[in-house]
């Protein structure tokens, strides 16, 4: 994965590392690049993320409703070319991020109603460096349709 690509708006958000039998860490407020394996869940975390690729200028935001954390993975060389279903160098051009509820799933009683929504929009940009996510201005900020998730 090229390291121009970064995840944004997680600065300073307690986070499980997968990789590390889930020990808590705080994040220490840089933003998230990848230069080896991650797979971390982000507790807590703001209703925006952005990722953001500065070689590309382009990335996307994710807005999200319901859904108190966020899962950040790459599975990096080694774990990719175990993986049956994932060629060897797909690492190198992809990262998940996603709405989730891992530390505390939701859990429904017959009856009950549960909402929680997605929502991906499209960033493009002339500037050669993206802002903060939490400080991009509406303006640069597209609702892209195919890009929007309903659960």
């Amino acid at each position: 994965m090229n390291s121009e690509v970064r995840i944004e708006g997680l600065e300073y958000q307690n986070y499980l590392d997968n990789l590390l039998a889930k020990v808590l860490f705080t994040d220490q407020g840089n933003a998230i690049t990848f230069e080896s394996e991650v797979d971390r869940i982000y507790v807590r975390t703001p209703d925006m993320v952005a990722i953001l690729d500065h070689g590309k200028r382009r990335g996307f935001c994710i807005e999200k409703q319901g859904l108190p954390d966020v899962v950040v993975w790459n599975p990096w060389k080694k774990t990719a070319k175990g993986m049956a279903d994932f060629g060897n160098d797909e690492y190198e051009r992809m990262v998940c991020v996603d709405g989730a509820a891992m530390k505390d799933p939701i859990t429904l009683k017959p009856g009950e109603e549960w909402r929680g929504k997605l929502q991906y929009y499209l960033i493009q940009s002339t500037e050669p460096q993206f802002s903060n996510a939490n400080q991009l201005p509406v303006a640069d900020v597209a609702p892209h349709p195919s890009l929007q998730q309903i659960i």
